[in-house]
């Protein structure tokens, strides 16, 4: 996030896109509520499926899966039209800008609206809802993300929030939420294959040379694969032996039966958990891990704070905490890794990224600190690119509508799209243990619309079968107004309907990120 979460619930408008705030993220949904109901915040909510947070919208627009550039065109097209850009903003801490307006000039309303299937003045209202706000907030997940197009999308939100002279002030900004426990944190950490700590690129001899001194070791500057482009890997023989921590590839992964041959090439599969996994159930070597409430550490969140937190219980059995399994396993293979607690981890972090430079545990025993922290005195960032963009001027993207890897068409009639329920966690291999959860949300559902379940003459409840060119799978069906007709919703949360041995495996050329969230599929009675 460029900004924090407490600036939500003050903020003039809030542009909520691709995110299910409210199930996914229910305490950032609270403030946007508080927001709208309390501080007379506008909300817009652009969402292919009906999510709770439509009843606090002020505008809702309901787009095609897959045409999220068009219509974050069409809105430039109508704030470029009508002169309500930042042309003081966009003049002097932008570049670009003219490309970008020539593109966006042919996503008229009209023609925005053919795209996307948003009537043409509610791209309008959108338009000048946002652009008209003292100050505005983009908040959006990974119905974003999620595409061939991800980059592109995400680029496209960037340019909207330039537009408006929205980024680098309080209350507005650019504001990815995470989807998982620290997952911020595991990409500060370098957990990417492109980058070393604080994005320090891997290609940069500079930082190259900084993390081989302090490491005594020579480090390659070609990037290395991602997860989908690592199993892809090994189902070619190319890659021999993985290591994966806390995840299940064999839930999370689109394409399931693809994964699952991959894995089984492997010479070698160790997994590093707290239980065990359908990921794990196929591993050669299972590396008991403590959870959170059993190790010390700190987690940064999604609007980068980075909070300490400390050990509660003793860990079971041989568990211990991933830090301890990674030195000792490091050690036995010939390259020692000395920590005698998680605060000397945290010392060298301080001494090679940047950002964390500030970020010592004697100051996190006090209070948690947001990144970028660059020295022990500073009161780390509330928000980001105040006065200058990291780059110097902040660079607008001229970017094109592409529609999405996979469409329906004969066979495939209807358009699947993917998500979470409030009640179960990721691939259930946490929530569904817990027996009050499985109360609330006991199985998968296949949400589809009245007029779809008439044609297929499919009642409330009954089991239907939804195939992919991947796959099958089945589960019990919802009949609702949430999804418009031709497409439908299901969750991945559940084994029994694993959703992604239908989803389509096509990466964003760029980011590399599989396009969970359109593939077509035909639906029929089971």
């Amino acid at each position: 996030m460029t900004n924090s979460i407490d600036e939500i619930e003050f903020t003039d408008a809030i542009f909520a896109i691709g995110t299910n705030t409210t199930e996914n993220h229910p305490v950032i949904g609270a403030k946007v509520k508080r927001a709208v109901r309390q501080r007379g915040a506008k909300l817009i909510v652009a969402d292919p499926r009906e999510i709770d947070l439509v009843k606090y919208a002020t505008l809702y627009l309901r787009q095609k899966p897959g045409t999220d550039v068009a219509l974050l065109n069409g809105m430039m097209n109508v704030i470029i039209s009508e002169g309500l850009y930042d042309k003081e903003y966009v003049e002097n801490r932008t570049e670009g800008f003219e490309a970008m307006k020539k593109v966006v000039e042919k996503y008229t309303p009209k023609h925005a609206s053919k795209i996307t299937g948003i009537p043409a003045q509610d791209i309008i209202t959108a338009a000048r809802l946002y652009a008209k706000a003292r100050v505005a907030s983009i908040l959006y997940t990974m119905g974003i993300t999620q595409h061939t197009t991800g980059v592109d999308n995400v680029k496209s939100i960037a340019n909207l929030a330039m537009l408006c002279g929205y980024v680098g002030v309080e209350g507005g900004g650019v504001n990815p939420l995470r989807g998982q426990n620290n997952v911020q944190g595991a990409c500060d950490m370098g957990a990417l294959p492109v980058v070393f700590t604080g994005y320090q690129p891997v290609g940069s001899d500079e930082a190259r040379a900084k993390f081989e001194k302090a490491w005594g070791v020579t480090l390659p500057p070609k990037p290395g694969l991602t997860i989908v482009e690592t199993l892809n890997a090994a189902h070619e023989g190319k890659v021999k032996a993985l290591y994966v921590m806390g995840e299940n590839p064999m839930l999370s992964d689109p394409d399931l039966n693809h994964a699952k041959e991959a894995l089984e090439h492997l010479d070698l599969l160790v997994v590093q958990d707290i239980l065990l996994s359908e990921t794990a159930q196929l591993a050669h070597v299972v590396l008991p891990a403590a959870c959170f409430a059993e190790k010390e550490g700190t987690f940064s969140n999604t609007e980068r704070r980075v909070q300490m937190v400390r050990k509660a219980v003793k860990a079971p059995g041989q568990a211990k905490a991933d830090w301890e399994i990674i030195s000792e396993l490091s050690t036995k293979m010939g390259y020692p890794m000395n920590y005698a607690n998680p605060e000397a981890v945290m010392r060298e972090i301080n001494q090679l990224t940047p950002s964390y430079a500030g970020i010592t545990y004697a100051r996190l025993e006090k209070e948690g600190l947001q990144w970028p922290c660059p020295n022990a005195d500073h009161p780390g960032t509330k928000y980001l690119h105040i006065n200058r963009f990291s780059r110097g001027l902040g660079l607008f993207t001229a970017i094109e509508y592409i529609p999405p890897a996979e469409l329906p068409d004969k066979e495939y009639p209807f358009m699947m799209t993917t998500g979470r329920v409030l009640y179960q966690y990721h691939t259930g291999t946490m929530s569904r243990l817990s027996q009050g959860i499985t109360e609330r949300a006991p199985e998968s559902l296949v949400e589809i619309n009245p007029k779809d379940a008439k044609k297929l003459k499919v009642k409330e409840g009954q089991f239907v079968k939804v195939s992919s060119r991947r796959g099958s799978v089945q589960a019990k069906s919802t009949v609702t107004e949430r999804v418009p007709p031709g497409v439908i919703f299901m969750n991945f949360h559940f084994k029994e309907a694993a959703v992604n041995l239908l989803t389509n495996p096509a990466l964003d050329p760029i980011a590399k990120i599989p396009e969970y969230k359109v593939c077509a599929v035909k639906v029929e009675a089971a």
